[in-house]
């Protein structure tokens, strides 16, 4: 079997997307080759075997040619023996190459030699969400009066570093950067190997990370768009080169990542404009609207940074050896889930008023947030009971906190200390009295 060794030992600043990318550009010559589908046939296949010796002479493991199993494929052709199949067979990989498709075989090789470089460098990867949660796009027509004075504050592309407002007008858009966005790349960037993955379209996401990164240090190849998930309106670590057991997904939207809520911190929604509270059914008004921004020192960002830091460290503690070999048998979401499940351990909860009648409790999403924040929740009142989670403070148990010394606290509460990883005061929580109508 052909084996393209382009992962094993590769540097930490070249992930082997990043290699595959470079190894088809330079040896294969296919996605800037000038031939015309109407140019001659034979030369073209001539063409691709005259490729596929390059790469021989790259590599030292091959093999003879009737044992190549065919590790993945550039349009129809294998790039491992330069064969011509017609099966389609593999999964896209777009993103690193057009037209390439890798086979499973040849997935979990790149991935298990990609993770031990990877962690020998005492790094993980991170998967990163666009919209609201790195920035806020709007389209330009929709744009209110209110919001009218920012067109006049956009700031230039001579120096994309400094600025975070910005209007493309070839897009029809106007993009702001969540605040404490470009510290946060530059930190996250010494622990992580990091995906852009959006639900977007692809020149969307491009520009987005030029943006983002408009010095290259960050993504490189690795920017996933709508057109590269397996499965219509979901996304999936399936495209991502890096094992699951390493991997931590920032998201603000959680029904994307049915396969793998176990490596996702959820974030915050940023509404910078005025059109993305009217997206969610806010008829609040937007930070825009209120000349306003996230604070940058305790905002979104500055926050989950710091439990990334954590994660990270707990990961990569040297209690367990401090070699690759061990670390290769731990498995992030195990810290992620344990880390997660200190933020409210000592809490016991009773909801009131908060699920629809009838609605199995234990199957709503408040009630599983909390338990996977450390909480007990129960039906039932006794003096074990801390916290009474309710929207109105005339319920029975609602007054029956009050009477016991109990804290009553609207679901807020609960909701800030899932994006915050902390308990937070309760008295900024407030249960009022609603009124019959």
């Amino acid at each position: 079997m052909l084996q393209m060794s382009v992962a094993t030992d590769s540097p930490v600043s070249s992930s082997s997307s990043d290699d595959f990318a470079a190894l088809l550009d330079a040896e294969l010559d296919s996605g800037s080759s000038d031939t015309s589908p109407d140019q001659d046939e034979d030369n073209n296949v001539e063409g691709a075997r005259m490729k596929r010796r390059k790469v021989l002479e790259i590599d030292s493991k091959v093999e003879v040619e009737g044992s190549c199993t065919h590790p993945g494929f550039l349009r129809d052709l294998c790039i491992g023996c330069g064969k011509r199949m017609d099966d389609g067979a593999g999964v896209a990989f777009g993103y690193i190459h057009k037209d390439l498709r890798l086979g499973n075989d040849e997935i979990s090789r790149l991935r298990n030699a990609d993770v031990r470089s990877l962690l020998r460098h005492k790094k993980l990867y991170l998967v990163l969400d666009l919209d609201h949660t790195l920035l806020n796009s709007t389209r330009l027509e929709d744009i209110n009066s209110e919001e009218e004075y920012l067109k006049s504050q956009t700031d230039s592309f001579q120096d994309i570093a400094k600025g975070s407002l910005f209007r493309l007008d070839m897009m029809r858009m106007m993009t702001k950067l969540r605040p404490y966005v470009r510290t946060f790349l530059e930190e996250a960037s010494s622990m992580f190997e990091m995906y852009i993955y959006t639900m977007g379209e692809r020149p969307y996401a491009i520009e987005m990370a030029k943006l983002l990164d408009p010095g290259n240090l960050y993504f490189n190849s690795r920017v996933i768009s709508q057109a590269d998930c397996t499965q219509r309106h979901q996304k999936g670590l399936d495209v991502v080169l890096g094992q699951e057991s390493a991997v931590l997904i920032l998201d603000d939207t959680e029904g994307v990542w049915r396969r793998h809520k176990d490596n996702l911190i959820l974030m915050e929604r940023y509404h910078y404009f005025s059109s993305s509270c009217r997206q969610f059914g806010y008829s609040c008004k937007s930070l825009s609207e209120l000349k306003g921004d996230e604070n940058e020192a305790d905002g979104a960002l500055a926050t989950v940074l710091g439990v990334l830091k954590k994660i990270h460290s707990k990961f990569f503690d040297p209690e367990h050896g401090d070699e690759s070999d061990d670390f290769a048998a731990r498995d992030v979401r195990q810290v992620l889930k344990q880390f997660r499940k200190e933020v409210l351990k000592d809490c016991k909860l009773v909801f009131s008023r908060v699920f629809p009648t009838k609605f199995q409790a234990d199957n709503h999403h408040l009630w599983k947030m909390a338990e996977k924040l450390g909480a007990t929740c129960s039906m039932e009142l006794d003096s074990s009971v801390t916290h009474v989670v309710s929207t109105d403070s005339g319920t029975e148990k609602s007054r029956w906190a009050v009477q016991n010394g109990k804290f009553l606290v609207h679901p807020r509460w609960l909701e800030a200390a899932n994006y915050l990883w902390n308990r937070q005061p309760e008295d900024q929580f407030p249960v009022h009295l609603t009124k019959s109508k």
